[in-house]
């Protein structure tokens, strides 16, 4: 029983710490479901695709000019502003397609981070840069 009631007041508290982290994020971009994080490995030069989905959650139209970046201590890669324009609870899906520079040093991060107008949100979402070679073990003997 009392295993059960630790196990309730964990996940309690798990709901409760995940919703602050949103709260920072409510008023600047919609909710993020069903995820909005992760790690992705990439090798140097391999390409990946970022897809956001915006939502005007204001009652008039808006217009923005929104880009992504990925930023690190030791890379960075800038994607192509484009401009949104959605009506009062209106959504849409932009699309950056880019690769890792080449020079991207092996085991090192850089997050994800949405520009628009004059304002900013790193989400959490990460590439992680991994070696292009690897290795495996497919056989072995010992006689």
């Amino acid at each position: 029983m009392r295993k059960l009631a630790l196990l309730w007041l964990t996940v309690a508290i798990l709901i409760v710490m995940s919703s602050f982290s949103n709260v920072g994020l409510s008023n600047q971009l919609s909710a993020c479901a069903p995820s909005c994080s992760g790690v992705v490995d990439k090798a140097p030069g391999e390409a990946f695709t970022v897809e956001i989905v915006f939502k005007n959650t204001g009652s008039t139209v808006g217009n923005w000019s929104v880009n992504v970046a990925f930023e690190g201590e030791k890379w960075t890669w800038k994607g192509t502003p484009q401009n949104l324009t959605l009506n009062a609870s209106r959504s849409k899906t932009l699309t950056w397609r880019g690769n890792v520079p080449e020079d991207a040093p092996i085991d090192t991060v850089a997050r994800l981070v949405v520009y628009y107008d004059n304002s900013f949100v790193a989400l959490n979402w990460w590439i992680h840069v991994v070696p292009a070679a690897e290795l495996t073990i497919t056989s072995s003997t010992v006689k």
